[in-house]
C-alpha cells in the first residue's frame, strides 16, 4: 500500500506517520522538509510551489513503485501553493522490515523526487526572487 499525493493544505505529519506503522515492518524512516529562513547568506521570506498535479503524482508513483516492489510501504506527500517559514513542504516515509532498508529507500525517494518530479519552486528572498533555489 502507498499514499502518493500533491496537496494544497498543511501536511498532517502525525497521521501520515501513523499510516506507516504495520506489524510486518520493524523500521520506519521519515523525511520532513520545511521552509527554512537561511540558505547560506540568503534569507528566504516565503516559497511558492507549483506543479502539474497529475504528472507530478504519476512521477512520484513511479518512484514509490520501485520501493513497493521490494516489499516496503511508502508515503510521499508534497505541498503546493504559498508556504511560509516553518511550513512543511514535503513528507516522505518508508516502512521496511529493517531500519537500513527504510533509511536507504527514504533517502533515495527524496533525492529522486527533487531531481525528476515536476514541482517548481519560486523562492522569495530578501534580495530577489529565485526559481528553483540554490541546489
Amino acid at each position: 500500500m502507498s499514499l502518493i499525493k500533491i496537496v494544497d493544505e498543511p501536511i498532517d505529519t502525525e497521521a501520515l506517520t501513523k499510516s506507516l506503522i504495520h506489524n510486518e515492518f520493524g523500521g520506519v524512516d521519515i523525511f520532513i522538509g520545511n521552509i527554512r529562513q537561511y540558505t547560506d547568506d540568503i534569507e528566504t521570506e516565503k516559497i511558492e510551489y507549483s506543479t502539474y498535479k497529475a504528472m507530478a503524482e504519476k512521477e512520484m508513483q513511479k518512484l514509490a513503485d520501485k520501493v513497493l516492489a521490494k516489499g516496503m510501504d511508502v508515503v510521499m506527500v508534497h505541498r503546493v501553493g504559498e508556504l511560509q517559514l516553518g511550513d512543511i513542504a514535503v513528507f516522505i516515509g518508508v516502512a521496511a522490515p529493517h531500519r537500513a532498508e527504510a533509511f536507504e529507500n527514504c533517502q533515495m525517494l527524496i533525492d529522486s523526487l527533487k531531481k525528476t518530479v515536476p514541482i517548481w519552486k519560486k523562492e522569495y528572498d530578501t534580495d530577489k526572487i529565485r526559481w528553483g533555489g540554490l541546489e
